[in-house]
């Protein structure tokens, strides 16, 4: 990649593209020259970001995705290797977040979260980590989360989770730096997207709403453009980590 702040030629890969922090990353992506495989259960979404994509002139594929699939990943990866030769950037994004209280949580709920927020993220990884060791290069990007560095009542199985991804990536970045590869963790504060409509606990989801409404939240164009920032770096230059709230989140 350049030393530039284009990613002309490069090739990126972005679960949870489908609304959000992800379609987002894929758009501003997109538009700094990558080419960019997007990824999520949802296809009709992806269907229309690809839409988007191509009529700003992009370079996109689409790779409808479970990442709970251990199959379904390996040819997510597979399929854009096929298609665009190489696979530089990896964007894990795909997330849950279904708070409860310990004592009341859904079991369901929290397997669903273990597996989406960090298995799937785990499978993704150790899937492009060897095209990235072929090529002697790539970036792995890893979205967390402030809860993944201060864990809060009704959200333990949630901070499990995020505080896993922070420990996974510290553990990846250590393996990694003779390898040419590097890694971000990113971590957003309140970001205006549809992660708490799936909260399952009414009360707590009403809390969330009114917790947003009280502050201006980050939109998720701002963790996109730290993501491109982070990743239009030269190659000597490893942004480990990025925690990013809005001015007025606590």
């Amino acid at each position: 990649m350049s030393d530039t702040a284009t990613l002309d030629g490069a090739v990126a890969l972005v679960t949870g593209a489908s609304s959000g922090i992800g379609e987002a990353t894929a758009e501003l992506l997109a538009e700094a020259g990558a080419s960019v495989a997007v990824a999520a259960r949802r296809e009709a979404e992806l269907e229309a970001l690809a839409e988007r994509i191509e009529t700003d002139g992009g370079d996109v594929l689409v790779v409808p995705t479970d990442v709970t699939d251990r199959e379904q990943v390996q040819a997510m990866v597979d399929e854009t290797v096929e298609t665009f030769g190489r696979l530089d950037i990896l964007v894990n994004n795909a997330g849950v977040m279904l708070l409860e209280a310990a004592q009341t949580a859904d079991l369901d709920d929290w397997h669903q979260m273990v597996e989406v927020n960090l298995l799937g993220l785990m499978t993704a990884t150790h899937a492009a980590l060897s095209v990235m060791e072929d090529q002697q290069s790539g970036h792995i990007v890893n979205i967390s989360s402030v809860a993944g560095r201060s864990a809060s009542a009704t959200a333990g199985g949630y901070n499990a989770t995020k505080f896993g991804v922070n420990g996974f990536t510290e553990g990846l970045r250590q393996d990694l730096t003779d390898d040419g590869i590097r890694t971000t963790i990113i971590e957003p504060g309140l970001v205006e997207t549809e992660l708490a409509d799936h909260i399952p606990d009414e009360e707590i989801k009403q809390g969330a709403r009114a917790w947003a409404d009280s502050i201006e939240p980050l939109q998720s164009v701002d963790i996109a453009r730290s993501i491109r920032f982070a990743v239009s770096q030269p190659q000597h230059v490893s942004i480990n980590e990025m925690l990013i709230r809005p001015t007025q989140q606590e």
